[in-house]
């Protein structure tokens, strides 16, 4: 999958919001088929997801299915054949769900969500556990409530395994899990900001009015642009004059990892169609 800053959230019994959920400018969408879903509607949502994706959309349409032993294979049976982009198994604690996963969808991504301790402190088994994972994903809802507490601190170091893990991989850089506070636009917007500069790109979303915030957070502006494309000049330059030692505007050394950080902010920036400015004149 190409990278996605919104991953939205539509609940599986209700289909008649999967085509406004596709059309809402969220990068992906995800068919929720798991906490979102009431017991006795469970199967009435595997058949309404199963049916829209039937056919392609405009943008990714993904699933989340139940965990594995409780009731995700039915989930993925009714999925094969379906042009579902990926499947995020939740609760994922051991490679062996992964391969599961694999045979009942070959081919199809598989994104473990990492939400119970067991899961976080298996990380980097899990994101190298099977060739179709392609990105891992953390949950802090769930993990709070198993931990017995949801404090910041708790909570950011697990999400710093899961950074980590998925990087070691050489997988995407990991989503933000949902902020719950779905009228609180302003305080999503800095806990995306707070995000990205840890490390994270995009988040799960619940609510279509969260996407446009999340979208323009994980896009990097037009002085963001501008600035990475000066620093990379100006190292190409003193390259160039066989200096070994670079130097931003402001006269600091330029190490390898502000160098990666302007590449990838630039490759961001024109996947995601920003403006990058004019450069140095």
């Amino acid at each position: 999958m190409r990278a996605v800053r919104s991953w939205l959230y539509v609940p599986g019994d209700r289909p008649e919001r999967f085509a406004k959920a596709v059309d809402s400018g969220a990068d992906a969408v995800v068919i929720d088929l798991e906490d979102a879903v009431a017991p006795a509607r469970k199967e009435a949502a595997r058949e309404a997801a199963a049916a829209f994706l039937s056919a392609g959309h405009p943008c990714p349409v993904c699933v989340r299915v139940n965990p594995l032993g409780g009731g995700g294979e039915d989930d993925l049976a009714a999925l094969r054949g379906t042009h579902i982009a990926a499947v995020r198994l939740p609760k994922c604690e051991r490679p062996g769900q992964l391969a599961d996963a694999g045979r009942s969808l070959p081919g199809v991504p598989l994104i473990p969500l990492l939400e119970t301790a067991l899961g976080v402190e298996r990380a980097f088994a899990l994101a190298t556990g099977h060739p179709q994972v392609a990105g891992l994903a953390f949950g802090a809802g769930d993990l709070a409530a198993e931990l017995g507490t949801g404090h910041r601190d708790v909570l950011d170091a697990a999400g710093y395994r899961v950074l980590l893990a998925a990087a070691a991989a050489r997988l995407p850089r990991p989503p933000m899990s949902v902020y719950p506070a779905i009228k609180d636009l302003d305080g999503l917007k800095a806990d995306c900001v707070r995000g990205l500069e840890r490390g994270f790109l995009g988040r799960s979303v619940v609510h279509p009015a969260q996407v446009p915030v999340v979208n323009a957070a994980f896009t990097p502006d037009c002085g963001e642009l501008a600035a990475a494309r000066r620093l990379l000049e100006r190292v190409e330059s003193a390259t160039a004059h066989g200096s070994g030692a670079w130097l931003d505007v402001d006269g600091n050394l330029v190490d390898a990892a502000a160098l990666r950080q302007a590449r990838a902010r630039l490759a961001t920036g024109v996947h995601f169609g920003a403006e990058g400015g004019p450069g140095p004149t």
